[in-house]
């Protein structure tokens, strides 16, 4: 599992019909301790309504074939969860509400 940010949207009109109604985000991974974003940007399917700006966790590998969204689907990265906050050490490192106020 992974921290990572939603930085953007895939749309693909033709696809595999295995794909049909699947939303394709792009993420960017978190480095846990610094909270900067770090590595690659790539492809998850969401698997629970998660949008750009958003903090979520994502999984790779045949984990991501497990949710009802993507089972049984080509999937090699997905989206199981939007974060709410983050602890470590006993201090807060992220807070989506402090994140969102952010932005305004």
């Amino acid at each position: 599992m992974q921290l990572a940010r939603v930085v953007g949207t895939v749309v693909s009109t033709s696809k595999s019909a295995k794909l049909q109604g699947l939303k394709m985000l792009l993420v960017k991974p978190i480095d846990i301790e610094t909270f900067e974003e770090k590595g690659s940007v790539v492809v998850a399917f969401d698997a629970c309504g998660a949008g750009e700006g958003e903090v979520v966790m994502i999984v790779s590998g045949s984990s991501s074939r497990q949710t009802e969204v993507t089972e049984n689907k080509p999937s090699d990265t997905a989206i199981v969860a939007i974060i709410d906050y983050v602890d470590l050490g006993n201090k807060r490192i992220f807070s989506k509400e402090k994140d969102n106020k952010k932005k305004v």
